[in-house]
């Protein structure tokens, strides 16, 4: 019989829980066929998550979880959740039920031809804003330009993962980590599915637009080194505007003179030309911190306990 492992990182999603509880319940029962792993990462949860997960394991002891020491961050959940799950087959999804259940029993047909890595893309984006819609759409838009990797759009981290997939994320140990595109990164057999993505059942996210902006960034410089090319190319342009400008002035006062200083070009210049230069040395530096985080060789997460 084949091992499938559900891994599902949580953060504060007591309110979520014994909905989810339900829900996977019926799903291991309608497909009794498989042999179901639970895999819940606690990720340093404030509220009583830890203690629901532990009611749910003793209500039923396919639900297993790995308590983090602290919060480490969604993606360091799921390099733990890599590290521990047991399955021929691993399904990530979220614990809001936001990535509904029902969609399993297709993935895993696709699975059994011989598909290794089944993603999900979202037709709708649920219950968010049209603000927020517009920005994922265009970052997306922007990382596909700017980067070799392909990174899906409408793509998050509900997938099935073939143990093959599994074996090469562990081995990606990065402390920066962006797992949506690692998942391109690593290629193998994909299919794609569709799937309406639902609303909260219950509590609140926790990405809010300063998670979600920390998130592009973390994909931009671990997937391309295009912001860097974008500012050397910024410089020489500016560079060659500037020198443009510096001739016309030179033929200017040699041809018609300069009664009065031009103050306030001046000032536009070097203001101007010092945001690029804060630009550029902003860009680098977001380099430079993934360097300085990477060359540490800090591990991604400790585990305070397992009960598997």
């Amino acid at each position: 019989m084949k091992k499938v492992t559900i891994l599902i990182p949580c953060y504060n999603e007591e309110a979520s829980l014994p909905q989810l509880f339900e829900a996977l319940s019926r799903l291991m029962d309608e497909q009794a066929s498989y042999d179901w792993e639970i895999l819940l990462v606690n990720d340093g949860s404030r509220d009583r998550t830890l203690q629901c997960i532990k009611d749910m394991r003793q209500r039923d002891d396919r639900f297993c979880y790995v308590d983090l020491s602290r919060n480490f961050g969604k993606e360091a959940a799921m390099l733990a959740g890599f590290d521990h799950a047991r399955g021929d087959c691993m399904i990530i999804m979220d614990a809001d039920l936001q990535h509904p259940p029902s969609a399993i029993p297709e993935m895993l047909s696709y699975w059994e031809e011989g598909y290794e890595d089944v993603y999900a893309r979202r037709i709708t984006r649920g219950r968010e804003s049209w603000l927020r819609k517009r920005l994922s759409l265009c970052y997306y838009s922007l990382l596909q330009k700017s980067t070799r990797v392909e990174v899906l759009p409408n793509v998050g981290d509900f997938r099935l993962l073939d143990r093959k997939c599994i074996e090469a994320l562990k081995q990606l140990r990065e402390t920066e980590r962006y797992t949506k595109g690692m998942y391109c990164w690593i290629g193998f057999r994909k299919k794609e599915i569709l799937f309406e993505q639902g609303d909260r059942v219950a509590g609140v996210s926790s990405w809010n637009m300063r998670s979600l902006f920390n998130l592009a960034i973390d994909g931009f410089t671990s997937f391309t080194t295009a912001p860097l090319r974008i500012a050397t190319l910024l410089g020489l342009s500016v560079s060659m505007l500037a020198f443009l400008y510096m001739c016309y002035i030179f033929v200017k006062t040699i041809v018609w003179g300069e009664p009065v200083q031009g103050f306030p070009t001046l000032m536009m210049a070097i203001l101007f030309l010092g945001g690029v230069q804060l630009i550029c040395i902003g860009i680098i530096g977001e380099y430079i911190g993934r360097i300085f985080n990477e060359t540490k060789g800090r591990p991604v997460y400790f585990v305070n306990d397992v009960q598997m």
